[in-house]
């Protein structure tokens, strides 16, 4: 069975604040990183998956991001899926 890459990118809702990039923006402007603006802090997944093709990969990790590796009510996340060779 092919074997496919997942790339998962889980980002809070543009509509929601981010502490998490609040903080990590302000630290960068204290650095002397004054051209930063708007950090959003999120979580990067990457894993491989044994399926018989790429759109069942990618079915697969949206459900896995919709059951357990994001929370919908306050993140929205991408799928990114590649074919490992």
């Amino acid at each position: 069975m092919p074997r496919f890459k997942v790339d998962v990118q889980i980002m809070p809702r543009a509509q929601l604040l981010d502490p998490q990039g609040n903080a990590v923006e302000h630290a960068l402007k204290s650095l002397g990183f004054d051209a930063v603006k708007d950090v959003r802090v999120g979580k990067a997944l990457t894993f491989d998956v044994d399926q018989p093709d790429a759109d069942n990969a990618q079915r697969s990790a949206r459900e896995m991001c919709e059951k357990l590796l994001s929370n919908p009510v306050t993140e929205d996340f991408s799928v990114s899926v590649t074919e490992v060779l």
